[in-house]
């Protein structure tokens, strides 16, 4: 099966207890899943896994706190991974407007600068209509993984 790492960006826990969840589920189907709550850019290079996004949105449509440091050096560096699969799941509250699920829209343009290859759409999470977020996200992690 297939090498995933998640990149968590998590403020109350919600986006990190999601990941974890994902794990159990696609390890239990012969996936190997390693989630980051801090990655950094290195955890990214030296290796060919698929990385899967899961975070949340703070703010204006901010990155959390925690992924800031990995957004900001992706950023800055931009270590090429042509080809490279990831996948955004990103919970939000859709009370904010047009920066509804911000930070997943933010890491998706660094990954792609990177040019990595997005596959699937992302998952949107809407926390007025969702109160576990993971109830959505295992099906569609599921599905996401399929097409790796």
């Amino acid at each position: 099966m297939t090498a995933i790492r998640i990149l968590v960006g998590s403020v109350y826990g919600g986006a990190l207890l999601t990941a974890r969840e994902i794990k159990k589920d696609l390890e239990a189907v012969g996936h190997q899943v390693t989630v980051l709550e801090n990655p950094s850019v290195s955890d990214m290079t030296g290796n060919t896994d698929a990385l899967l996004v899961c975070t949340s949105t703070t703010g204006q449509g901010e990155v959390p706190a925690n992924l800031l440091p990995f957004y900001a050096e992706l950023r800055d560096t931009l270590p090429q991974q042509p080809g490279r699969p990831f996948g955004i799941i990103v919970l939000g509250d859709s009370s904010y407007g047009d920066t509804f699920c911000g930070a997943g829209e933010l890491m998706e343009e660094a990954l792609y600068e990177t040019a990595a290859r997005k596959v699937g759409d992302t998952l949107r999470i809407d926390a007025l209509e969702t109160m576990e977020p993971e109830n959505e996200a295992l099906p569609w992690a599921r599905a996401w993984a399929e097409q790796l």
